[in-house]
């Protein structure tokens, strides 16, 4: 089981929980790692590993701090500045890098951050090469049949280099513009960017497929992203798709793999989810298409290995285009039963979620509803928070059993 990174990487607040040093020592191991994966191998060309960065302040800290590490180790460091989480997967995949870097901690708020790592095939970094980065930062590495208590340096011509990729994002932009079969002119688009990672690529690509694009959340400070704007916060952009008389509006959270969606009425109608490895690996493994969680991603697996809000988008409108009909008209068959989310921050979230009594009281819930809605008790992969969901035809039902579970954890001892 990871120490440090969750399931969607390595995530905390930035400068307590997660540190330049923490930065510098990924970079170390990653660039050593794969420079002796390659000599292994019979290659002596330095590793190639590209790194992206949402609008964050502390994303260029956690940058550069990354870059040292890879270059002390001898690998070469190529960097797409500021881009979405899909586009370092989309060229790590593509234009044959070691592995990508992401720099982001997607919907938390501006004081977080996060290292998300992803592997030459553009999917997240498997557990072991997860558990070896651990290792090294807790100082017990072993691998390739040796304890490492540090790594050498690399020196003189084995130093590696940066250099400045962002023809990578344009590429990746060229990408998402090819993908469109339909055009979009006459369209009216709003764009919720979140302050974040595609407030310089969505407009791009909705403008050079003839949409009329409306832009709210454009203007990244460093302390903005994702503040009252995005997938969080999609009030904003209903209003603003109303007042504006738009036809359809998208919401991106900070590093764009997810997307929600506005009708021209102004309602908020899907989340579209992926992004869980779980999620990609089990359709790999079972053939799908698509797949998705409700936390905002979507994952079209003919086009992308992982959530990709504004492929998502672009994929919405392709529907909306196909079958000449509005988003809200799409989407009346769909019927949304309420729910009821509560988290509770706890001493020990795994202790929680696996105390005997807690599970009894989330059977009991189950039971009692059947058929008639569901219960979802997890942990988050990125807080020390246990999230506790019921879904019911009623809101007071939804209220009364999250109740229920929550009441059973305090009762245990175990909210913070």
């Amino acid at each position: 089981m990871s120490k440090y990174f969750g399931t969607d990487g390595f995530r905390g607040e930035a400068g307590i929980t997660l540190t330049a040093d923490h930065a510098y020592k990924v970079g170390r191991f990653l660039g050593w790692y794969y420079n002796a994966l390659r000599e292994r191998n019979g290659d002596t060309d330095p590793a190639r590993i590209v790194i992206g960065k949402d609008t964050r302040r502390s994303s260029y800290m956690f940058e550069y701090s990354l870059v040292a590490g890879l270059t002390a180790s001898g690998a070469d460091a190529y960097l797409l500045h500021v881009t979405t989480t899909p586009s370092v997967a989309y060229i790590a995949r593509v234009d044959d890098f070691d592995c990508g870097i992401m720099i982001s901690a997607s919907h938390n708020p501006y004081y977080d951050n996060g290292i998300k790592l992803i592997d030459c095939y553009g999917e997240k970094m498997p557990e072991e090469t997860l558990l070896l980065v651990e290792d090294y930062i807790d100082g017990k590495l072993h691998v390739f049949d040796k304890n490492w208590s540090e790594l050498p340096f690399a020196h003189r011509e084995h130093i590696g280099c940066t250099v400045d990729y962002v023809a990578g994002r344009n590429r990746y932009i060229s990408y998402l513009i090819s993908l469109g079969i339909y055009s979009f002119k006459g369209v009216k688009v709003g764009l919720d960017c979140a302050n974040g990672s595609s407030w310089n690529i969505a407009k791009s690509v909705f403008d050079a497929l003839g949409a009329d694009t409306y832009v709210i959340n454009n203007q990244p400070n460093g302390t903005n992203i994702n503040t009252n704007a995005g997938s969080t916060y999609i009030e904003g952009l209903q209003n603003f798709v109303v007042e504006k008389g738009l036809d359809v509006g998208f919401a991106f959270d900070g590093d764009a793999d997810r997307c929600l969606c506005v009708d021209e009425k102004g309602i908020g109608y899907a989340k579209t989810a992926v992004g869980d490895k779980y999620v990609y690996e089990y359709m790999a493994k079972n053939g799908c298409r698509i797949g998705d969680e409700q936390s905002g991603h979507i994952i079209f697996s003919k086009y992308a290995s992982t959530g990709d809000g504004i492929l998502t988008s672009l994929k919405m409108m392709e529907v909306m285009l196909a079958k000449k009909k509005p988003m809200s008209e799409l989407a009346a068959p769909l019927k949304i039963y309420p729910q009821v989310l509560e988290n509770v921050r706890v001493t020990d979230k795994k202790a929680a979620q696996n105390d005997p009594a807690v599970q009894a009281a989330v059977k009991a819930v189950a039971e009692a509803l059947g058929d008639t809605g569901r219960i979802l008790v997890r942990e988050s992969g990125t807080e020390p928070l246990v999230r506790v969901m019921v879904e019911a035809p009623d809101h007071n039902t939804c209220q009364k059993y999250v109740d229920e579970v929550v009441n059973v954890i305090c009762e245990k001892g175990y909210k913070a």
